[in-house]
């Protein structure tokens, strides 16, 4: 099992206890939520109904995607900035956290969040992905109404495409119900907004982008067209089954995702081909062990060049490449044949649509700053957000500075959502 699983109770009560409390919490300074682990492990020690209901609250004022980031958030950030690991090893602060979140959403007194006080003013958020959500959220406690748009049939975005062994969609469902009782939201599902300004004649005040990028990244190769596409792929893994060879090309978290799940259903073998050394892979250490574990093999300093079907099998050729100071180039004469692979995934990247300075328009998420992590999605979310408020309220004057130009994901995104009563 690859999946970050929740703790058990005393594991959970061995991190809690492993918690130095330091006075500057590195571990919030590097969240990009601003979600603080050192005050949630703190109201968490007492293990009681109580103590998880404040702990979980305190989570979710930072983060409303709380259990989903629990659930996926890499060891970069605040494992990364954990003091423990200088004495032994970090403390488990995502596990934590979505075990946390469960625990108290078990419960049956989990508060519902308090009344917020209409605006009366319109958002339109377009795409209900992780920066989507974390901005409908937001937004929704401003007291604004907010419709989010969604091009597909389930709310979730990029997160989809992560394996149900790591992140079910029920997973997802139970965030976005959370969000949805912050204030006036609503959805629509399956509706694609092809002009985003037509919803600013339709009496919406302003609007935020947060598509993700929708667009695969080409290798421009011959049979290319060949390969199955990442998205297709993790979208509907089953369609795809193979017992046979599975050739992945890439080397990132998401071809890694490609590469367990055609492992865990059952393929005989699974091989990435990596134009890169392995040590220039952008996977976190917990990553790299999965690939161990279900013995992937990668093929590094190498490139796909062409991809042929034959006898509806696929050979792939390649050939192997090396540095030339900085600059990566293939050896001459080293292109060999590769037969008898049942499916070829292409996992080398995607990208989004240039962007379009528009008024009153602000973009969120993959789709403004590339490819980022959850968490990273949902402090871009926060900060559009807010950025879009500051627009509507005056304090942003966009004609001296495009609101667009203000927005990152690593901008530390510092509103806590004013949620549940003081008595909570």
């Amino acid at each position: 099992m690859t999946q970050k699983q929740y703790l058990t109770k005393a594991q959970i009560i061995n991190e809690l206890d492993r918690c130095l409390n330091c006075p500057d919490k590195p571990c919030m300074k590097a969240c990009p939520a601003n979600c603080s682990p050192a005050e949630f492990i703190q109201l968490a020690k007492g293990l009681t109904a109580d103590s998880y209901l404040k702990s979980a609250i305190s989570i979710l004022k930072a983060n409303p995607l709380g259990l989903i980031c629990g659930l996926t958030c890499p060891d970069q950030f605040c494992m990364k900035a954990c003091s423990r690991k200088n004495l032994d090893i970090p403390i488990r602060i995502p596990q934590v956290q979505a075990t946390i979140i469960k625990n108290a959403r078990e419960l049956n007194n989990f508060p519902l969040p308090k009344p917020v006080c209409l605006n009366n003013k319109n958002i339109a958020i377009i795409g209900a992905g992780p920066a989507g959500m974390a901005a409908s959220a937001v937004l929704a406690r401003k007291g604004y109404s907010v419709t989010v748009f969604e091009g597909s049939d389930k709310v979730g975005g990029a997160a989809k495409l992560i394996p149900n062994h790591r992140l079910e969609q029920t997973i997802i469902d139970q965030d976005w119900n959370f969000i949805m009782q912050l204030g006036d939201i609503s959805i629509k599902l399956n509706h694609h907004i092809s002009n985003p300004p037509d919803l600013l004649k339709d009496g919406y005040d302003g609007v935020i982008i947060a598509v993700g990028e929708q667009n695969l990244t080409q290798m421009g190769i011959p049979g290319e067209k060949l390969a199955i596409s990442f998205m297709d792929y993790l979208s509907t893994p089953e369609k795809y089954k193979t017992l046979g060879n599975v050739a992945i090309l890439g080397g990132g978290a998401v071809a890694t995702d490609c590469a367990i799940t055609a492992k865990n259903m059952g393929a005989a073998n699974v091989e990435m081909f990596v134009r890169r050394r392995i040590c220039d892979m952008r996977l976190t250490q917990e990553e790299r062990s999965w690939l161990l574990n279900k013995q992937i093999d990668i093929t590094s300093m190498t490139r796909v060049v062409k991809i042929k079907e034959v006898k509806k099998t696929y050979n792939l050729f390649t050939c192997k490449t090396r540095f030339n100071g900085t600059k990566l180039e293939d050896i001459p004469k080293s292109t060999i044949k590769r037969p008898d692979f049942n499916l070829v995934i292409m996992a080398v990247g995607s990208k989004a649509d240039p962007q379009k300075q528009m008024s009153k328009i602000v973009y969120a998420g993959d789709c403004s700053h590339g490819a980022s992590t959850i968490v990273e999605a949902v402090a871009s979310g926060k900060n559009a957000a807010n950025e879009l408020h500051a627009l509507l309220t005056g304090q942003i004057d966009e004609s001296v500075c495009p609101v667009s130009k203000l927005i990152s994901y690593k901008a530390k995104s510092c509103t806590t959502l004013d949620v549940f009563s003081d008595k909570n």
